[in-house]
């Protein structure tokens, strides 16, 4: 299930406490980004461990289109995370609102 780059600011306007992972490269990142944990797609496998405590809860994952974060949710799924949402058209769309 994904989620829009409105509901996202929504809920980040409101204070929500957000599991929210930023899949994008560092220099990325550093040039643009809205306060998630970086974990570059490539490092993710490696990097698990750090979102070991999350299988069971809601994560936001983005990058800058939409592709990389959906291909970092199908792998998380894949490793029994069980609510993985997609943030559809990354930071791109949430820089346009």
């Amino acid at each position: 299930m994904d989620i829009t780059v409105e509901e996202l600011k929504q809920r980040m306007e409101a204070g929500q406490a957000l599991h929210l992972i930023d899949v994008r490269e560092e220099y990325e990142y550093d040039a643009d980004n809205i306060n998630g944990k970086l974990i570059p797609l490539g490092d993710l496998p490696d990097r698990l461990d750090e979102i070991e405590d999350l299988k069971d809860q809601e994560i936001l994952i983005h990058c800058r289109s939409g592709k990389r974060s959906e291909t970092a949710q199908r792998y998380l799924q894949s490793q029994g995370f069980v609510n993985v949402r997609n943030v559809i058209g990354g930071i791109l769309a949430y820089n346009e609102l």
